[in-house]
């Protein structure tokens, strides 16, 4: 499972909403890369539709930034997935999320939109890298957090969909209820009420 042009965000942080944009993330194309930076708030649908126009004004620009969104995100779910079967965290895996703190400048701003207040990272400089800052400052948050991060992984095994737990009781086992949680008990309710068959 991965998050489509439909598909709404589960994973309660942005870093693993990014995650799990693309199970395999070398797979992850430049649409998604847009749609995902869209619908998660870190651009505007302005700035997307100019977005989504650069590899044919500027192709060498776009595979640059697709390669590190890539790259991150491969280094993402080997760090989450770490984190969640409580291993340790390879060096390498994190300086992906170091390598993009470390070229993006800016601050966060309170940008009042659509009624409501939201925080806007806003760049220093006008490149491309800055389209990943919230994303790498999300995973640095939640790595941070430690052993006690409430970081989950989806208890359908053909999902794959990492979630942060809040849930008042802390043992949230669905990316979602409505998704994943209902095809279990549907599935759970089937096999509890199905006849065996009958022999003569």
């Amino acid at each position: 499972m991965s998050i489509s042009a439909t598909s709404p965000l589960l994973g309660g942080r942005l870093c693993l909403d990014f995650v799990n944009t693309s199970v395999a993330p070398s797979s992850l194309s430049w649409d998604e890369l847009i749609h995902f930076l869209g619908v998660s708030r870190v651009i505007s649908s302005e700035r997307g539709a100019q977005l989504l126009a650069l590899p044919e004004s500027d192709p060498q620009a776009a595979e640059g930034l697709l390669q590190k969104a890539s790259q991150l995100c491969v280094s993402l779910r080997k760090v989450f997935t770490a984190m969640h079967r409580k291993q340790k965290i390879a060096s390498e895996w994190a300086e992906s999320v170091n390598d993009i703190l470390r070229i993006t400048e800016g601050h966060d701003e309170l940008v009042f939109e659509n009624g409501v207040w939201r925080i806007e990272f806003i760049a220093r400089e006008g490149g491309l890298d800055w389209l990943l800052a919230a994303v790498a400052r999300s995973a640095a948050e939640l790595v941070a957090e430690g052993p006690g991060a409430r970081l989950r992984l989806c208890a359908n095994p053909r999902c794959g969909l990492f979630f942060y737990d809040n849930s008042r009781t802390h043992r949230r086992r669905w990316c979602s209820m409505a998704i994943c949680g209902n095809r279990n008990k549907v599935a759970a309710f089937a096999r509890k009420h199905s006849t065996p068959p009958q022999y003569s």
